[in-house]
């Protein structure tokens, strides 16, 4: 079916944290990473009808769900992979937390790619754990990875653990298989177990192709654990349903137990029958909001472009998430967003929200219909547009 991007859907009041954090009237939310969109049909539909069998109870997952997910992979990722190599959590969040416990003890250190997802920092302080920042480089518009710092980073005795953010969270990037090549070389000429979020795997751009980190050798697969979800595709969050991907048997039993340590190894009905449909009967969706959200993007570069160019706008390779250098502003990324509120009921997040290499950049969430996006736009104008640069 034709689905329609540009309808508005109105969020308030519906217990959404994205829209009813503030309950200001006309506060313009572009901040948390979920979209404004209905989700597709099929999923709708699963649902409906799962809610109107009436009873809710315990649920046990079927076969048809790990169907889905092995088939989902194959078919878009090119990844083929053993259902039993799978574990269902309420999310990747909770999903890291209780791989970081299976794999990592106490004092051990975990390396991340600031600036970065902002709940890696919490998985790995809930676990007792140092985090370690082999931290992108940002030059010439873009990031890239610093190898000799992960070099380092990865020889030390204490270093367990790499969080690897797959599409990147927030800077946009989607790594090439030669870069994936390259940490994961580092890392196991190191002992560094990689852990992978690939929740935003299903959400890139013409030009660019998502390599599952598992999928390039039977040497990174053993070597590493995957961690995805339907949430960011179908917008499905709430629903609290993710996968964790550990084809080496040892290290599955070890979060296997982590998760039931964690009370967090069930799912609930409405989870499987949402995954279920949206991986098994909505690609079209997805096939469709591609596209609108690759627009949305491109009129947002082109406005700020026009409008405000002191403001590079970083390229979106993959994710609904859109990072811009506000560096000319010479203020702190807190104070700026902040300062955003304020003036012009718009929220976005602080790059500071993703550790210290975030410091004067904003992260805009761009997945809802373009008219509320160029709202969005011309509140920031309103805001910064007379700053020179």
């Amino acid at each position: 079916m034709k689905y329609n991007f540009d309808k508005s859907v109105d969020r308030r009041n519906s217990n959404s944290y994205k829209w009813d954090a503030n309950t200001a009237e006309d506060i313009l939310p572009m901040w948390v990473a979920d979209m404004d969109f209905r989700t597709a049909e099929p999923v709708i539909e699963a649902l409906t009808k799962r809610v109107q069998h009436g009873a809710f109870g315990y649920t046990k997952v079927p076969q048809a769900y790990f169907d889905a997910v092995t088939g989902w992979f194959e078919r878009r990722h090119n990844f083929k992979f053993k259902a039993e190599w799978l574990l269902y959590t309420t999310g990747v969040v909770p999903a890291l937390s209780a791989v970081i416990k299976a794999l990592a003890q106490p004092g051990d250190q975990v390396i991340v790619q600031g600036p970065v997802y902002n709940c890696f920092f919490s998985s790995i302080r809930n676990n007792d754990c140092e985090m370690v920042s082999n931290d992108l480089v940002y030059a010439n518009g873009t990031y890239s990875i610093d190898y000799d710092d992960l070099e380092q980073k990865a020889k030390n005795p204490k270093a367990k653990l790499m969080l690897l953010c797959s599409p990147h969270n927030p800077v946009g990037r989607v790594w090439t298989k030669e870069e994936l090549v390259r940490i994961g070389e580092i890392c196991i000429k190191n002992d560094v177990t990689i852990i992978s979020d690939e929740i935003h795997c299903d959400l890139v751009y013409e030009g660019h192709t998502h390599i599952p980190f598992g999928s390039i050798s039977e040497e990174f697969l053993m070597h590493s654990v995957t961690c995805s979800a339907p949430s960011k595709t179908f917008n499905l969050a709430g629903l609290q349903v993710a996968n964790i991907l550990a084809a080496d048997a040892e290290m599955k039993k070890k979060i296997d137990k982590a998760l039931n340590i964690n009370e967090v190894c069930e799912i609930n009905p409405f989870a499987v029958e949402g995954l279920i449909a949206a991986y098994n009967q909505s690609e079209d969706w997805l096939d469709q909001l591609r596209p609108y959200l690759r627009e949305n993007y491109l009129y947002l570069k082109g406005f700020f472009e026009e409008h405000l160019p002191q403001f590079p706008v970083l390229p979106l390779e993959g994710t609904y998430l859109v990072w811009v250098d506000c560096a000319v502003l010479k203020k702190k990324s807190e104070e700026l967003s902040k300062e955003l509120v304020e003036k012009v009921k718009l929220w976005v997040n602080e790059g500071t929200l993703y550790g210290e290499a975030g410091e004067g950049f904003l992260r805009f969430n761009i997945a809802c219909p373009r008219a509320r996006m160029i709202e969005g736009l011309k509140r920031f104008e309103e805001a910064f547009g007379t700053v020179r640069g």
